[in-house]
């Protein structure tokens, strides 16, 4: 994965910018500003692709199985353990 660095200045820009779009905008043009603004500033940041992504997901799924798994087997001998 790429850095994530992302610096002040772009934080500052967006800020900006978003002020600009709420002074300039009639309230039913706001969210079609704000889409487009936003899509431009993320087309700019280190962002992980779609294949990473996939990759953080199935090992996220996969954790996520253990857990349960393991939550089960926790409660199992928890369980054993105040009967016996």
């Amino acid at each position: 994965m790429g850095s994530m660095m992302v610096n002040e200045k772009l934080f500052d820009e967006l800020g900006a910018r978003i002020k600009e779009v709420l002074a300039n905008s009639p309230v039913r043009d706001i969210e079609k500003n704000m889409r487009a603004m936003l899509a431009a500033t993320f087309a700019r940041l280190d962002l992980v692709t779609r294949e990473e992504f996939d990759v953080q997901s199935e090992v996220l799924a996969r954790t996520r199985e253990k857990l349960v798994q393991l939550e089960a087997r926790l409660a199992e001998l928890e369980k054993g353990g105040r009967t016996g």
